[in-house]
């Protein structure tokens, strides 16, 4: 399955899961994919070529299988907009090679725990995503949606979040006066919930 697309979305930060995950239901959202690990790598040329351009390209492993990810350069405003095509991976340790192989190398990882939720109205679906630097919310559909949706969570336009998972991993490192590397959950972590 291959996807092209315009990926409008937002993220929203939340104390902890299971408070995260009592709002999103109390709203009439049901768990649409049990929660489940990630584990994702960007890669870019040598020369950061897609970086500068703005755009990312991810492979995302999820059990056995996984997603390859090229998303382009976002759109000014308070919605995160940006093109995105994806494909599903029958093998990501193949797919790694070959980007390889094609000139990319591995530049940024990161793990997260996330689960899926979406409701009768079918206009948009909510995510929750347990990561190293704290637990997130996003909210992808239209910007009218996500504005609605944001509202009956309880947020309002100034909580909106449009930066990557990278760049808060960034700023998280640097709040802390400590070097970044890959945004991974300590060996010892264990699944969590």
């Amino acid at each position: 399955m291959s996807a092209s697309q315009i990926e409008t979305e937002i993220k929203l930060r939340v104390p902890e899961a299971s408070v995260a995950k009592a709002l999103i239901e109390r709203r009439g959202f049901r768990v649409a994919r049990a929660r489940v690990f990630e584990s994702n790598t960007i890669y870019d040329t040598s020369g950061g070529r897609l970086r500068a351009a703005g755009e990312l390209l991810r492979l995302r492993q999820v059990g056995s299988g996984g997603l390859l990810t090229f998303k382009g350069r976002t759109e000014p405003g308070r919605h995160k907009v940006r093109p995105e095509i994806e494909t599903e991976v029958a093998d990501p340790s193949a797919m790694a090679k070959i980007l390889e192989a094609a000139g990319f190398r591995p530049v940024f990882r990161y793990e997260k725990y996330r689960t899926e939720f979406d409701r009768s109205d079918g206009d948009g679906s909510v995510v929750l995503d347990e990561t190293p630097i704290g637990v997130y919310l996003e909210l992808e559909g239209e910007s009218h949606w996500i504005d609605a949706v944001a509202v009956e969570l309880g947020f309002n336009d100034s909580a909106y979040i449009t930066a990557s998972y990278g760049k808060l991993y960034v700023d998280h490192c640097r709040a802390a006066n400590k070097p970044p590397g890959d945004m991974v959950f300590p060996p010892d972590a264990g699944s969590g919930q």
